[in-house]
């Protein structure tokens, strides 16, 4: 593995100048609004548009009911890690060891037997297939329990579990196994070292143009299972709101955020999420 003293490498640095520029500025840029309210929106109700464009945001709380534990313990501490030492660049570059050996074990789990999507991954699948106009699928899990469970195009903003990159480069790689001291990238020459595809703290999210493009046009936003504190997602319901949207949240309890929201769902996500699906496409 790279000596613990190994410097940053080139991309790492800059994303992490682009980060703190962004941080500096307020809210990251990409998610400034593109577009003015559109006239539809500006001079009607919320409640009263039937949804075309719809933009869901899943949590932690929608895969937990398929027996994937959520990473941070009352104490603050992920799977017993401080989250300094296995969820940040400078605990890579200090333990890479450590840190790889932490996310093979996650990626264990993900492929035990027991571990599969529950109601609610299916009735989004179902959604996604079934509405008439668009559904974006955003999640902040790294799991794949929404494509197994039939979505597609899903925006994994915190990365994938399952999934790989060059240290150098940035290229991803598909990967299921373990990564270990001789696993190398096949993209540069001598071949570099590889760490896990996740966003770590203080690290930029993956998708947030693309995420920033739906939510130009979005008419109903709905966040499940989410806890409200992490941002930028937690600000996605203030950038939908901006636009005349719907909101809603789907959640076991009330986040932080809920007051943003103009209706709440309460209750477990594989009861919830399906009865809400059923009566959506109902209406539309």
């Amino acid at each position: 593995m790279p000596p613990r003293l190994l410097s940053l490498p080139v991309c790492e640095q800059r994303r992490q100048v682009l980060w703190k520029k962004q941080k500096k500025n307020g809210l990251l840029s990409v998610l400034k609004l593109k577009k003015p309210v559109s006239k539809r929106q500006s001079t009607m109700s919320p409640q009263i548009i039937k949804p075309y464009n719809i933009v869901i945001l899943t949590g932690a709380g929608i895969s937990a009911e398929s027996g994937i534990p959520t990473f941070r313990a009352a104490d603050g501490l992920w799977e017993n890690h401080r989250v300094q030492d296995v969820a940040t660049p400078e605990g890579f570059m200090h333990d890479p060891e450590l840190v790889q050996r932490f996310y093979n074990e996650r990626r264990a789990v993900l492929h035990s037997d027991n571990i599969k999507p529950n109601a609610a991954h299916e009735a989004l699948a179902r959604l996604q297939r079934e509405h008439k106009g668009k559904v974006t699928l955003v999640t902040q899990n790294i799991d794949n329990l929404h494509e197994r469970a039939g979505s597609t195009g899903v925006i994994h903003m915190h990365g994938e579990l399952l999934k790989v990159r060059c240290v150098e480069t940035d290229h991803i790689y598909d990967w299921e196994g373990d990564v270990t001291a001789q696993s190398r990238c096949t993209c540069c020459t001598p071949a570099n070292w590889l760490r896990p595809h996740v966003v770590w703290f203080g690290e930029i999210p993956v998708g947030l143009e693309e995420i920033s493009d739906a939510m130009d046009d979005v008419d109903l936003f709905v966040a499940i299972g989410t806890s409200g504190n992490v941002y930028p997602a937690a600000g996605f319901v203030s950038e939908a709101r901006a636009m005349g949207a719907k909101t809603i949240e789907i959640n076991l309890e009330p986040a932080n955020n809920n007051h943003l929201f103009n209706d709440g769902l309460y209750g477990l996500a594989s009861e919830k999420v399906p009865q809400w699906v059923d009566s959506l496409l109902s209406e539309t």
